[in-house]
């Protein structure tokens, strides 16, 4: 088995130096180093959530601080820390539910009694609690029953008379990590696939021979366009380039590689061709928890021009990009500046230094921003992989924030 603290040291490096591309390779590397830190983490007979919940958070935090802009590291973060606390009382109720069947039999004695599970007064009293708690936003989303008002059967009810007490201790304390990494395995999972889940339903909204509008380079657009392409629609697509990465250009020949009718303009032609459009599909970095998102530059003066002449600005983003944060700032808090080499070469920046000064202090300063805010207002449809509506991605994402503050990493 890797070092887990080699492996979080690699990823660390990885964040600080915008080494991975896209929400989706950072929610994927996070949810599987969590998923090591589990795997790796040795738990006590008593309080195994307690340890496993700190030895995520302790991960987390550094994750987190090492590129705060990078939401996704966050969201997974606190799915998983869910996963725990959901998974733990799951196991709690099925134990208290083998307690009461152990209390009204007459025949066991006081010896078996001994083989279950320690439960904690807080473990005890969430348990019976769990028939007022609000679901999760993953049993809500999903149309799952809650698993924590599911009564289970107990772990040690099954077991033979002729199991000793330290086998019977040491399979219980590994049915919580086991449950938890089976969790996060099925998250990694539905991160991995969360794009052929929003393509299947491109054809429900690209219709025939309409004109599609979109910015810079998106795996999820691109797969969406492509699965309506599939379905035998025939439409044309406007790409504008994304300056000052110019992605857009990689998008539109992946887009005419696969049969897709294609036209490519300048970003500052937008407002210039919008009245052609009939829908503008446009991909995301996060969905905040008031519905606003944090995109690619560039992408609010295109739900402008999108608002100005009444074209639906539709949002495709997986449900890893949820993020139960709100954008206060974002121009400040939630961006990050690239290097002013993506806009100027040495070349043309040393032209514009003041010699005379003995600093040689610039004339020019370049501010390259990565990120751009798109308010909700802005926003027609959100289309995600979990089959939701637009109303109830604000509502949930609302509803993620009330029930994952107690989860916040460095908070107990």
């Amino acid at each position: 088995m890797p070092d887990t603290q080699a492996l979080v040291n690699d990823f660390l490096n990885k964040l600080k130096k915008r080494k991975i591309e896209g929400s989706q390779a950072t929610a994927k590397q996070t949810a599987e180093l969590l998923r090591s830190v589990i795997s790796q983490t040795r738990v006590p007979y008593t309080n195994q959530a307690g340890a496993l919940i700190d030895s995520v958070k302790a991960v987390g935090e550094r994750l987190i601080a090492a590129n705060p802009v990078e939401l996704a590291v966050g969201n997974i973060v606190r799915r998983v820390l869910q996963i725990i606390r959901e998974e733990d009382l799951s196991l709690t109720t099925a134990a208290m539910a083998g307690l009461n069947l152990s209390a009204v039999s007459d025949d066991e004695d006081d010896s078996g009694r001994n083989d279950h599970p320690v439960l904690s007064a807080a473990a005890v009293a969430a348990a019976s609690r769990s028939t007022l708690r609000p679901p999760s936003l993953r049993t809500l989303i999903e149309d799952v029953p809650d698993s924590t008002a599911i009564p289970h059967t107990s772990s040690s009810g099954g077991d033979s008379e002729g199991k000793s007490k330290s086998a019977d201790k040491s399979s219980r304390s590994r049915k919580l990590k086991h449950d938890v990494i089976e969790a996060v395995n099925e998250l990694i999972q539905d991160i991995s696939t969360c794009h052929e889940q929003i393509a299947e339903q491109a054809v429900e909204h690209i219709h025939q021979n309409e004109v599609i509008l979109t910015l810079g380079s998106s795996r999820t657009v691109l797969e969406f366009l492509c699965a309506a392409k599939e379905k035998k629609r025939s439409f044309r697509v406007f790409v504008a380039e994304g300056a000052p990465r110019y992605q857009g250009h990689l998008l539109a020949k992946e887009l005419v590689t696969r049969g897709l009718q294609t036209t490519l303009i300048t970003d500052s032609a937008v407002f210039a061709m919008i009245s052609r459009v009939n829908m503008v599909i446009v991909g995301a970095h996060a969905v905040m928890a008031n519905g606003g998102v944090i995109a690619p530059v560039g992408l609010n003066m295109v739900a402008l021009a999108a608002q100005k002449h009444a074209v639906p600005f539709v949002v495709l983003a997986g449900s890893h990009k949820l993020c139960p944060l709100y954008p206060h700032n974002p121009e400040v808090l939630l961006n990050e500046l690239r290097s002013p080499s993506e806009l100027l070469d040495f070349g043309e920046f040393s032209d514009c230094l003041d010699f005379g000064n003995e600093i040689g202090a610039p004339l020019l300063h370049v501010v390259n921003p990565a990120f751009d805010y798109v308010p909700p207002k802005l926003v027609s449809l959100f289309i995600t992989d979990t089959f939701i509506s637009s109303y109830q991605i604000n509502y949930f994402s609302t509803l993620w924030s009330t029930v994952t503050s107690r989860y916040d990493v460095g908070r107990q």
